[in-house]
């Protein structure tokens, strides 16, 4: 084990009663606030209500700024920055899932920064203080509600690049699980399969002696094989729905990763299909994740077997490696199957076949930290992708 230094700032209110804490937290953010959401759907659950009336009642002045898409654009992020600065906005209030607080935390940052701050993507700069954002939660998936990380797509060049640095860490979220009662099954499926994706990109490491945090991947990875089909089943079952939730925070506020040499190259090659073809992250990963591992596993094999073991429940059988790993690769696919994702890249509707072009991006922001890659490894992930 490898060593660390960890701290998760975020305060986390979670539960039924969790909205209540919206407006003595947002004061936190400061006298004037930026609302940024996506499209219409916290209008229509009266999510947008509750919020307005608790800032209302702590006096906040809010200026709003909508129309965050999946993907966050970086263009409307630069009408956020440009809109902060005119109003004399003091902090950032993230209403939605994953792209409203990336594309806050963006504008958060962009707002003190005299540059571009496509900078900080593009690594020309560092990010070294920011507006403080707030979170209210309505998607599990992207963990961002407490993560250090942020993703923008730049969608004249189509790139889409991750930064990850202390100072994106909001100062709080408020999750209530009944809130995500009304996703489509889609975005449910999606969001579990970006929980899942986290944690594989922590736990496939060739870091020796990580056997605790082995195991808290191995169980928030079984929790959400057993509770994303209920909540696909039940929609309004908030056990499971508060489970989800709960994994969506802990998979990627970095706990899980101390100690540990991460990967993250699926995200990366991934991160592909969405700039050039604006797939949904989840269901990118559910293709993109087994094709690296059948790529990649002979790299770590007993790494792979423990995962096909403990995570998937294939029996152990002695010099029996490579028929236990597969085994274990063929029931994850067919768990995202079982949730209604696709599994190829034609089930995402991608058949140009632009894998060259691809590799040659992804090559930048995915070298393979697991088991190095080259342009050429990843095409040749993007074709077992197929």
């Amino acid at each position: 084990m490898q060593d660390f230094t960890y701290c998760s700032p975020t305060a986390i209110f979670f539960g039924k009663d969790s909205e209540k804490y919206i407006g003595e937290q947002s004061r936190r953010l400061g006298k004037k606030v930026l609302l940024h959401y996506g499209g219409g759907s916290i209008k229509q659950s009266g999510l947008y209500d509750v919020v307005i009336e608790a800032l209302k009642k702590e006096n906040i002045s809010v200026v709003e700024l909508g129309g965050v898409k999946p993907n966050p654009r970086l263009s409307l992020v630069h009408e956020g920055i440009d809109l902060c600065r005119r109003e004399g906005v003091e902090g950032v209030l993230a209403v939605g899932g994953g792209s409203a607080i990336d594309s806050a935390k963006a504008i958060a940052a962009g707002v003190p920064y005299d540059g571009d701050v496509w900078d900080f993507f593009s690594r020309k700069a560092t990010a070294k203080k920011m507006l403080p954002v707030g979170v209210v939660l309505t998607l599990p998936a992207a963990g961002s509600e407490a993560s250090p990380a942020t993703v923008v797509t730049k969608e004249e060049t189509n790139e889409k690049l991750g930064l990850v640095n202390e100072v994106f860490r909001p100062v709080f979220a408020v999750m209530n699980p009944e809130r995500t009662y009304t996703l489509p099954p889609f975005q449910t499926a999606c969001g579990a399969v970006d929980i899942m994706a986290h944690v594989m990109e922590r736990y496939f490491t060739n870091e020796p002696d990580v056997a605790f945090s082995d195991r808290m991947c191995e169980a928030l990875l079984k929790t959400i094989v057993e509770q994303a089909p209920r909540a696909l089943e039940n929609p309004e079952d908030y056990a499971s729905r508060a489970e989800i939730m709960w994994a969506g925070t802990i998979a990627h506020n970095d706990l899980l990763g101390r100690g540990r040499i991460e990967d993250w190259s699926s995200h990366g090659i991934e991160h592909e299909l969405s700039a050039f073809y604006d797939a949904a992250h989840g269901a990118g990963l559910a293709v993109i994740f087994p094709a690296w591992m059948k790529h990649v596993y002979k790299q770590n094999i007993q790494r792979f077997v423990q995962f096909s073991v403990r995570v998937w429940g294939v029996p152990y059988t002695a010099n029996d490696e490579e028929r236990i790993v597969l085994e274990g690769i063929r029931r994850m696919e067919q768990f995202f199957i079982s949730i209604g994702l696709p599994v190829t890249l034609k089930g995402l509707g991608i058949t140009d076949r632009n894998y060259r072009r691809m590799a040659e991006k992804a090559s930048l922001s995915a070298p393979g930290v697991f088991c190095p890659l080259t342009v050429e490894d990843i095409e040749r992930i993007y074709e077992l992708a197929e």
